[in-house]
C-alpha cells in the first residue's frame, strides 16, 4: 500500500523522546523505575556502586530492554560525587575512561555494548560551564568508542565540544529542576531549584517537548533542546512521578524511545 501524504504528516509531527535516570547508586527503587525509562546511566564505583551492583543494574535493564551507559563521577562516595573539586585534564581523561573501561568490561559478559556516557553529579555540572573540562570528557569517551553519545546539558559545552569532536550527544532537559537566564540549572543550594510540584513538572516537560523551550525561573522563555529527559530516582515520590511522566507522555502521543 503506498503511503499517503497524510501518513507522511503524521510521521513528521511524532515526537520521540528518551527517559533516563540514574540507576546502580544504592536506592532501592530502581526496579520499579527501570520499566518506565529508555536508558539506564549506572554508577561505574567511583560515587556509587560496585561490581555486584553494576551486574544486577545491567541485568534489570535488559529485562526491561533499556540502554546500558556508564555514569562516571569523581571518586568521592563520602559526598556522592556531589562536590565540585579541582582536576587535571590528564587526571580527568584517565577518570573518565576509567570508569567506562570498568562497566564496559561487565557489559561485555553479558554479550552488550555500552551505549552512551553521562557523566554525573559535580563533574557534570562542572563540565557544562567549563569548555575545556567539556572537551577532555568528550576526547576520553570518543578515545574508547566514537559511537559512544554523549549525554550532556542541553546548551551547554557538553553538547558543543563534543559535536565539534564529532561525537554524538543527546542534549539533556531536566523535569524537576529549574532554569537560569542562561540555559544553566537552578544551583540546588538556591530556593526554588527543585519543582516540587508534579503538574509544573508535566507542564514543562510538555513545553519543552512541544515548543523547543522552557520558562526559566525569571519568567523569561529560553529556547532549549529535549533530545532526554531526565528522571532523578533519589525524590520521596519518585517512582510515581516517573509514572505520571510516562503517562502524560504517551496521551500527549509523544514515544518514549532511546536515542
Amino acid at each position: 500500500m503506498p503511503v499517503t501524504s497524510d501518513y507522511k504528516s503524521i510521521l513528521k509531527m511524532n515526537k520521540i523522546v528518551d527517559l533516563n535516570c540514574d540507576m546502580g547508586e544504592g536506592l532501592s527503587n530502581d526496579a520499579l523505575l527501570m520499566p518506565l525509562i529508555s536508558s539506564a546511566n549506572i554508577a561505574c564505583g567511583y560515587h556509587a556502586g560496585d561490581e555486584e551492583s553494576m551486574k544486577l543494574t545491567i541485568e534489570l535493564a535488559l529485562k526491561y530492554q533499556v540502554a546500558i551507559g556508564a555514569h562516571p563521577g569523581f571518586n568521592d562516595k563520602v559526598n556522592f560525587g556531589r562536590i565540585e573539586m579541582p582536576i587535571s585534564l590528564p587526571q580527568l581523561f584517565d577518570l573518565i575512561t576509567d570508569q567506562i573501561f570498568i562497566l564496559q568490561k561487565i557489559a561485555a559478559g553479558f554479550g552488550e555494548k555500552l551505549h552512551h556516557i553521562k557523566p554525573h553529579g559535580a563533574l557534570y555540572n562542572m563540565a557544562a560551564r567549563d569548555a575545556s573540562l567539556a572537551r577532555t570528557i568528550a576526547a576520553a569517551v570518543r578515545s574508547v568508542d566514537a559511537n559512544f553519545i554523549l549525554y550532556g546539558l542541553s546548551g551547554s559545552y557538553l553538547i558543543s565540544e563534543a559535536t565539534a569532536l564529532k561525537l554524538a550527544t543527546a542534549s539533556e532537559t531536566f523535569a524537576d529542576r529549574t532554569y537560569q537566564l542562561d540555559g544553566s540549572l537552578t544551583p540546588r543550594s538556591l530556593p526554588g531549584a527543585l519543582i516540587e510540584n508534579t503538574k509544573d513538572s508535566l507542564q514543562q516537560v510538555l513545553q519543552m517537548i512541544n515548543e523547543k523551550n522552557v520558562t526559566t525561573i525569571s519568567g523569561a522563555i529560553i529556547p532549549i533542546k529535549a533530545d532526554t529527559i531526565c528522571i532523578h530516582g533519589d525524590g520521596t515520590h519518585a517512582v510515581a512521578f516517573a509514572s505520571q511522566i510516562r503517562k502524560t507522555l504517551v496521551e500527549n502521543n509523544i514515544t518514549i524511545q532511546t536515542i
